[in-house]
């Protein structure tokens, strides 16, 4: 699925751990961490950068307060990812999303109704995109 969006290179994590496989990388970006930022820390090259942007309570604290105090040791940052709503972005990001070039990737849909299946679903963490409720509209009053 990432390669379809542009990933030039991809690891699968249930079958490939890349944090021991000798390998340094630029850029990490967690977009649902699942392992110790200190796993992360050792598969940075010298100059490399951690982003988390997801995952369990335990990688959004890591993120949030081991990752600055790791970061002052060295050379490698590490850190997580947080976005302040601007609304002067969205008339370009608009665009974006009507010139084609940033697509939603929805792993599921679920209706309103099954709300509980969809957590569950969610909670299970192997989702490969967004999990969305719909709701349906009732136009008669």
């Amino acid at each position: 699925m990432v390669r379809s969006i542009g990933a030039d290179h991809v690891i699968d994590y249930t079958q490939e751990d890349f944090t021991q496989n000798g390998q340094r990388y630029d850029l990490i970006l967690a977009a649902g961490g699942y392992r110790s930022i200190f796993d992360y820390k050792r598969a940075l090259s010298p100059k490399g950068i951690y982003v988390m942007t997801g995952g369990s309570y335990a990688q959004v604290y890591q993120a949030m307060f081991l990752g600055p105090l790791i970061s002052m040791t060295g050379t490698k940052k590490l850190g997580n990812l947080v976005v302040r709503s601007n609304q002067k972005d969205l008339p370009f990001i608009k665009e974006l999303i009507e010139a084609g070039k940033v697509v939603p990737v929805i792993d599921r849909r679920y209706p309103l109704s099954e709300v509980g299946e969809a957590l569950r679903y969610y909670g299970e963490g192997h989702s490969q995109g967004k999990v969305v409720i719909t709701v349906e509209h009732n136009n008669k009053i």
